[in-house]
């Protein structure tokens, strides 16, 4: 594999359209990452443009690209060479941000899902939450907006919790009503937000022993970046008694994306060691 292979990653999300360039090799090597909101625009629209923007940054053609691979609803991107589950992309790539790891909780917008992998990330098991958004990425963002809170400040804030109240872990719509009451309750933003964390982290943490996750466990998606959200999650697996270690990254968000294009290039490999 001495030819220098470019694959590119491209994670479609709900909310958020992440891509990543890759130098595949036996150790493949991030070379690029960039992640774009939807804002209401076309989904596959955004995605061109942040793909023309990150080969137009490094100097790449289309052509240049070895293997496009898409994942999440990136089943509609015309320029794909293929596509991947996105339980199989986040796997590889949260085993590839948190090495060692051998369990993954892929915690996105619309629902989180709990991944039992091998030593190099193949997927064993898995186990995840229904469709009630009171358990998703979402939730915390239709809270925050609420509470005239900025997503990115949501973490920081839940942090300072003194005395967290759990709104109700039944439905969105309960839950939303809870919290409006907290609030015309006089209950502080802090302990609102520190509450809706552990009541996503509970449902996490009866994902994991549900599964019988093994540990390590890395954190991926959205709400993995949120420092709010993996406190709380440490925290109730700690009391849980699981026995597990919670591991998260800075580029958590792009795990899709990077695992994408680590398939995407094993993929091109193949197809050309069968032309041969």
């Amino acid at each position: 594999m001495s030819q220098q292979i470019y694959t590119l990653g491209v994670d479609i999300g709900s909310s958020n359209i992440k891509a990543v360039l890759l130098s595949y090799s036996d150790t493949p090597v991030i070379i690029d990452k960039e992640t774009e909101k939807i804002r209401k625009r076309n989904p596959e629209m955004v995605a061109d443009l942040l793909i023309d923007h990150i080969l137009e940054k490094n100097n790449l053609k289309y052509s240049d690209i070895n293997y496009l691979a898409t994942t999440g609803e990136g089943e509609m991107l015309q320029r794909k060479h293929g596509h991947f589950y996105s339980m199989t992309t986040h796997a590889k790539g949260g085993v590839y941000l948190n090495s060692g790891s051998l369990t993954v909780v892929d915690m996105g917008a619309l629902y989180v899902r709990a991944i039992k992998i091998n030593e190099i990330g193949r997927v064993l098991d898995y186990k995840m939450t229904g469709q009630c958004a009171s358990g998703s990425g979402q939730f915390i963002e239709n809270i925050s907006r609420y509470l005239g809170l900025a997503i990115e400040d949501v973490g920081e804030t839940s942090l300072k919790s003194v005395n967290p109240e759990t709104p109700s872990g039944i439905c969105s719509v309960l839950a939303e009503t809870d919290v409006i009451n907290m609030v015309s309750r006089g209950i502080a933003t802090p302990d609102i937000i520190k509450g809706i964390h552990l009541s996503i982290a509970n449902k996490i943490v009866k994902l994991l022993s549900s599964l019988k996750a093994t540990s390590p466990v890395a954190l991926t998606g959205g709400m993995a970046m949120n420092i709010g959200m993996i406190q709380a999650v440490k925290e109730l697996a700690d009391a849980s008694k699981l026995g597990l270690e919670i591991r998260s990254h800075g580029d958590s968000i792009y795990a899709g994306a990077i695992g994408a294009a680590i398939w995407g290039g094993f993929r091109h490999y193949k197809l050309s060691a069968g032309k041969n």
